[in-house]
């Protein structure tokens, strides 16, 4: 038990090695920034290449089944049909308009990933190399985002009937989203970031990583769910403390990024010194 205890520990320090020394809360809560302009647009471009590919009435009437299970007690069914309805009805200029705040979320993700990898990284434009990487993300977009709404009538089914019909239902839906994060973080850690580490690396880690996420989304709905006054630190303001909830659930999750991204650095520099040590001469 000492053993395998004492490798464990020789693991984790490995893969937090690249981010020794650097302030990793600092890192996520500049990130959160960068993400808290953007979560809106990002998603509002998304759905809105959803239905130029599907149509709107299919993506109403399968964002339906979200909303409809979508706990209420911080008001999310409602942010989310007005974040549906938005991005449905967006028009071509309003699309464009919204680019240039989404793409800023690939800055905060390059600006970090710098600091990580490269700390004393002279690279010049760093901002824009990180939002410019980021855009080709809107591609598969709607791949994407119609892989989890055609997963959602089946999963909100389950997860609406209760009992271990209930509990399969919320596994098939952390399996949804962690199939369709693992390719967003497969071009993320390997071509936003600046280290471009080894396939093999980014795609263990980054898949592992992504399921990390999915459990953490899935943990936030569940928060979300509870009886909790969110306006009691704040005067009894529940907009400001859901806000500050959203935030805070925001800047954990780039906290996970992080560590993931510095677990694939870490797993990638360990097997390209391997490769050389056993290269003859």
């Amino acid at each position: 038990m000492s053993g395998a205890w004492q490798r464990t520990r020789r693991i984790i320090r490995a893969a937090f090695r690249p981010v020794r020394g650097r302030d990793l809360s600092l890192h996520a809560a500049a990130i959160t920034f960068y993400g808290a302009i953007a979560v809106v647009p990002v998603a509002l471009l998304a759905i809105w290449l959803t239905t130029l590919v599907a149509g709107a009435e299919r993506v109403h009437r399968l964002s339906a089944y979200a909303i409809e299970a979508l706990p209420d007690a911080i008001g999310a069914p409602g942010a989310v049909a007005a974040l549906v309805e938005a991005g449905v009805n967006l028009t071509p200029w309003l699309a464009l308009a919204a680019v240039l705040p989404a793409s800023l979320y690939g800055e905060g993700l390059r600006r970090a990933f710098v600091s990580v990898a490269a700390p004393r990284s002279d690279e010049h434009l760093v901002g824009w190399r990180g939002r410019l990487l980021l855009l080709p993300l809107l591609a598969p977009a709607p791949a994407l985002l119609l892989a989890i709404l055609l997963a959602l009538p089946t999963t909100t089914g389950l997860v609406q009937r209760g009992g271990w019909v209930g509990v399969l239902g919320v596994v098939l839906s952390f399996l949804a989203v962690w199939l369709v994060l693992t390719p967003v973080l497969l071009w993320v850690f390997r071509v936003v970031g600046p280290a471009s580490p080894d396939w093999l690396s980014t795609l263990g880690v980054g898949s592992f990583t992504a399921a990390n996420l999915s459990g953490f989304m899935h943990g936030f709905v569940l928060f979300a769910s509870l009886p909790l006054d969110l306006g009691v630190p704040f005067g009894g303001l529940d907009e400001v403390g859901g806000a500050v909830a959203i935030l805070l659930w925001l800047y954990l999750f780039h906290v996970i990024v992080l560590a993931g991204y510095s677990a694939t650095l870490a797993l990638s520099g360990w097997r390209q010194r391997r490769q050389r040590r056993a290269e003859p001469g």
